[in-house]
């Protein structure tokens, strides 16, 4: 297993989309934190620090994207014959995969934190105001945007294991984000949709308040997220090691 981690680290050194996708993503916090102050955030609500930093679960989406081109974009360019005849135990690959991959959103997400803190206090000391660092919310919405990115780029592998055509992974994701957690929500039941992925993701990293009152609380949204990240894991290597690769 270690070897096949250290073929997928070797594989994302040598390419450069993933990394330029997540580099928009942190232009995406910049972007959100000073949008939030320039509008008239105040800054000297404690609540508006916590609404600053938890621009970092929205890179999640992009560690989403990062994680279906671990599979699919292997599909893509037709390299996963190569993959899979280098080390035929194909749950490896995908186990391989979702390792490195998850701990690469994890780190996403680090550097979008500090990326966050570093804007933040820049703007807030820009409008005479102190960022307060001591702030425990900060820190777990911090930490909530980090598993946030981590989950969804395992939920990403295992969509791109499970589709495989790398336009078709990111249509149904993008799909579902934007039009059946809002149909379902809207239609049917907010009971129902605080239980899908995204919706758990926002429970997990994004700061409290009224904006939050119809999703679950954020341990809940954690353990919701962790679970569907294993259920997609266990769906991306028992379909690999059943259908034909071609």
């Amino acid at each position: 297993m270690k070897t096949q981690m250290r073929t997928e680290l070797l594989k994302l050194s040598t390419i450069r989309s993933p990394w330029l996708l997540l580099a928009v993503g942190q232009l995406i916090v910049v972007a959100g934190i000073s949008g939030l102050v320039v509008s008239g955030g105040n800054v000297n609500l404690a609540d508006t620090q916590t609404t600053a930093v938890a621009h970092v679960g929205l890179v999640a989406l992009f560690s989403l994207v990062f994680g279906i081109l671990a599979v699919a974009g292997e599909y893509r360019h037709k390299t996963i014959t190569d993959t899979y005849l280098d080390t035929p135990q194909r749950g490896q690959v995908i186990l391989a995969k979702l390792g490195v991959y998850t701990a690469v959103g994890a780190s996403a997400g680090v550097v979008s934190s500090a990326i966050a803190l570093a804007t933040a206090v820049a703007w807030w000391a820009g409008k005479g105001a102190s960022f307060d660092l001591a702030d425990a919310n900060v820190w777990r919405t911090l930490a909530g945007g980090i598993a946030w990115n981590a989950a969804f780029a395992a939920i990403g592998v295992g969509l791109g294991a499970l589709v495989r055509s790398l336009a078709g992974a990111i249509a149904v994701a993008l799909a579902w984000i934007a039009l059946v957690e809002g149909i379902v929500g809207q239609l049917i039941s907010s009971d129902l949709a605080r239980w899908l992925p995204f919706a758990a993701g926002r429970a997990l990293g994004l700061a409290g308040g009224d904006s939050t009152a119809d999703l679950l609380p954020r341990w809940a949204g954690g353990l919701v997220l962790v679970g569907y990240a294993g259920a997609f894991a266990v769906l991306a290597v028992s379909t690999t090691l059943k259908r034909d690769v071609t």
